[in-house]
């Protein structure tokens, strides 16, 4: 097993991934943050948890429809609890469709992050 270190949103993760797979991580982390900053600058979400929350949606947005063979829909976009369609802050080129492997690590990398935005969510709204 392998650990890398990623940055999203200015932060750095440790995660553990197989061996080999630590380039794979990092580009994904990559376009991950990317995504996010996308969002950010769209001003669609109100703090970090709602900004990695919408990220994830995106993202999942976008693997299903890699799945269904359609072209990509527009990025989800959401102000202060309420969610509509809109156009992504920049246009993206439609990503090859990935093989089952990569979806796995997207998915592992994803279950990660949400767990840690579950865990920031929980914190928040103990401190309330």
């Amino acid at each position: 097993m392998a650990e890398v270190t990623i940055y999203i949103n200015g932060r750095s993760y440790d995660i553990s991934c197989d061996n080999g797979q630590e380039g794979r991580i990092v580009d994904l982390a990559t376009y991950i943050d990317e995504r996010l900053q996308q969002i950010s600058r769209a001003g669609a979400a109100y703090n970090d948890a709602h900004l990695m929350v919408l990220t994830s949606l995106v993202l999942a947005d976008e693997l299903f429809d890699s799945r269904e063979g359609h072209a990509p829909a527009p990025a989800l976009r959401a102000s202060r609890g309420s969610a509509a369609a809109a156009p992504a802050a920049a246009p993206v080129a439609p990503q090859p469709a990935i093989d089952r492997e990569e979806e796995q690590a997207v998915l592992k990398v994803l279950e990660q992050i949400t767990k840690r935005i579950e865990g920031v969510a929980t914190r928040v709204m103990q401190a309330s």
